[in-house]
């Protein structure tokens, strides 16, 4: 479970920063008058879903802190 966990962490890690990196690419394009992605999502809401993205990584992470941090008798 605990290799599970870690993969779907960096898989979302690796998720919002690849939206992020569209966000802003995006917004330069859009700067410019060339719009990559068009009207399907504005740059705000890619970055809206980095954000939901990065909520869940870090309740895995502080999941698998608090499994560690457990004495090592108690279940």
């Amino acid at each position: 479970m605990q290799r599970l966990t870690s993969l779907l962490c960096r898989f979302l890690f690796g998720v919002a920063f690849f939206l992020t990196g569209v966000a802003v690419l995006e917004w330069v394009a859009v700067m410019f008058g060339f719009p990559i992605i068009g009207t399907l999502y504005y740059p705000g809401r890619l970055l809206e879903f980095s954000a939901m993205a990065l909520v869940f990584v870090i309740a895995l992470q502080l999941r698998e802190i608090k499994i560690l941090l457990r004495p090592k008798g108690a279940d």
